[in-house]
């Protein structure tokens, strides 16, 4: 079952904002935050509303840490959503 969290995430603009950067390739916190005019803490609370959702994760590379998507979630959302329509 795709829980309240993850549309929570979802239903943010500038995290799906995220989520289409992360489409393409994997990208550092810093990274993220040249493509917004918002602060860097602000960026970082996106960050952990999308990870707590499991639509990202992060791996540590030496000094940066990397941000990736995570599609298995995405996965959950469309067997959702086929499920109300075969209903």
């Amino acid at each position: 079952m795709v829980g309240d969290h993850i549309f929570k995430a979802l239903s943010d603009k500038n995290r799906r904002k995220i989520i289409e950067l992360l489409q393409t390739k994997e990208m550092t916190a810093g990274d993220i935050a040249s493509n917004f005019e918002l602060s860097k803490p602000t960026i970082s609370e996106h960050l952990k509303v999308l990870k707590k959702a499991d639509i990202i994760y992060s791996e540590k590379e030496g000094n940066f840490v990397k941000y990736y998507l995570n599609t298995t979630v995405f996965h959950e959302v469309v067997s959702f959503f086929m499920n109300i329509i075969k209903k």
